[in-house]
């Protein structure tokens, strides 16, 4: 027996000394192999024109945005207050069909769009398209407010409600259900692939990229350890809480998120308000970048695409994965959850990126000639030189320690929330596509939250590159079906949003309580 413990020891000994190589290799081999399987996709997604560095992808999604800008006639701005209200509860009616408030939706949907793409996303932005990205990314933000308003309001129209009372929506449901109404051919097909994508979209952006920002942060607070034990912690804790489906997730995200949203921007603030001498010197750089380069990478072009590109992966607009969420709110009134949903892109993007983006800016992390003021380029020219060669949430988190160092744990705890509270909501996301496809069923719920799990463990082990490349090719694909989809359904929602504010100036539709 003696001998046989003695065995059992030694051989545990021998895993202790030998599990941080095995860790690593592990590592290395998942990111091998996950960056080999992906790359195509990658490079088909974000293809330029002909002859030009822009990719189509920008340009597609850009479009979209101004088009329902102007069909809709600026309804982001005209509707503001109104969304306030709906926010508020003050056109609730309890007894409406639905499995969650108007302020549960907006916190579940902000909380798979307010993450990692607010911090490392917009680092990434800054440091290649310098700060004049901050203004495209901000025009972005104001112009997908009408992107959001459209898909959500026919989430919420076209929705499935079943008897038990949980409800099921989203960009398949209405590619499905409106184009039949329509009499328009391929909606079938369509949600097909819309759904497919979403499903590789919450596993990548909504997961993996989250996991794997989370634990380059924990790291940097911590030291350096293999990323497969931050996976499977998160694995551990995302499990616990999408088992228990919406209600669960809704229940924890309407309290995470403001909670990490106003941590954050507090903190942002100070840090700002404290180099109150350098915000005027900040907006100039702002302004100045947007439309000159100032000798960035790619000059204004660069700076505009990165811009567009981060403002869409940050705030989702014509993605179509927020009208999952809006879906389920309880109303009878579409339109209400399309009003509701144009505050995201002005949260997510107008208000948290350009925080982050002044701090990036106004403590001086990006390195410029004294002599001529244009930033220094890296030796492959492809980004700004940084003060420590800091990129994505590092970049981010010296910004932030740059005034106090003990901030980078207040950054470290944002980022764990952000990055938990957006996995749980994209897990939704997915499961939803994944229903669609396979049918509803508890048994078939439960084999998607495994595979979701199992992709929060990869995220963190594999590296920053292939990881952001899939997320960002991922959730695009999503936005190039749905925004066909939104093309030949907007003359709906125009009927709605037109019977709804007739009806709310006449005084039939009233406020409760």
């Amino acid at each position: 027996m003696k001998n046989i413990s003695a065995a059992v020891l030694a051989a545990f000994a021998s895993l202790c000394v030998s599990a941080p190589a095995m860790a690593q290799s592990i590592d290395e081999q998942i990111n091998s192999i996950f960056a080999s399987s992906t790359g195509w996709f990658v490079s088909f997604i974000f293809s330029p024109f002909p002859g030009t560095s822009f990719p189509w992808i920008v340009a597609w999604l850009v479009i979209a945005a101004t088009v329902f800008t102007i069909y809709f006639g600026f309804i982001q701005f005209r509707a503001f207050p109104h969304s306030i209200a709906l926010v508020k509860g003050d056109y609730s009616d309890p007894n409406d069909a639905g499995e969650v408030s108007h302020f549960q939706a907006l916190a579940t949907a902000l909380s798979g769009t307010v993450g990692l793409g607010n911090i490392a996303g917009v680092a990434v932005a800054v440091g290649i398209g310098g700060p004049g990205a901050t203004f495209w990314m901000i025009l972005a933000g104001l112009m997908g407010m009408a992107s959001k308003f459209t898909e959500c309001t026919l989430g919420v129209k076209y929705r499935n409600e079943y008897s038990d009372g949980t409800v099921s929506g989203g960009p398949m449901y209405y590619m499905t259900k409106g184009f039949e109404e329509r009499g328009l051919p391929a909606g079938k097909i369509l949600a097909v692939l819309f759904a497919i994508f979403c499903i590789l979209g919450s596993l990548g952006g909504g997961n993996m990229f989250q996991a794997n920002q989370a634990h380059a942060q924990i790291a940097n607070v911590v030291g350096d350890y293999p990323g497969w034990i931050t996976g499977l912690v998160f694995a551990a804790i995302v499990f616990a809480v999408i088992v228990g489906g919406l209600k669960s997730i809704a229940s924890v995200t309407e309290k995470v998120v403001p909670f990490m949203g106003v941590l954050y921007v507090i903190t942002a603030l100070v840090i700002i308000l404290m180099n109150a001498d350098k915000i005027g010197w900040a907006f100039g750089q702002i302004f100045e970048g947007a439309f000159t380069g100032l000798g960035v990478a790619g000059g204004f072009v660069g700076a505009l695409i990165q811009g567009f590109k981060r403002a869409a992966f940050s705030n989702e607009a014509g993605v179509g994965s927020a009208a999952i969420a809006h879906s389920a709110v309880r109303t009878k009134e579409p339109i209400t959850e399309g009003f509701v949903s144009l505050l995201e892109p002005f949260i997510d993007t107008v208000v948290i990126c350009t925080m982050t983006a002044l701090v990036i800016i106004i403590t001086g992390q990006l390195v410029s000639d004294p002599q001529t003021g244009l930033y220094l380029l890296n030796e492959g020219g492809t980004a700004i030189q940084t003060v420590d060669g800091n990129s994505g949430v590092a970049l981010t988190s010296a910004a932030f320690s740059a005034s106090f160092g003990w901030f980078q744990y207040i950054l470290a705890i944002a980022v764990v929330l952000f990055a938990f509270s957006t996995m749980i909501s994209w897990s939704y996301y997915g499961l939803k596509a994944w229903t669609f496809l396979f049918g509803e069923g508890k048994t078939k719920e439960l084999v998607f939250k495994v595979i979701f799990c199992i992709f929060v463990v990869i995220g963190a082990a594999a590296s920053l590159g292939p990881v952001i490349d899939f997320s960002d090719a991922a959730i695009f694909a999503m936005a190039v079906v749905n925004i066909i989809a939104l093309y030949a359904l907007m003359p709906i929602v125009k009927r709605e949003v037109n019977s709804y504010l007739s009806r709310l100036k006449s005084g039939e539709i009233k406020k409760y309580g």
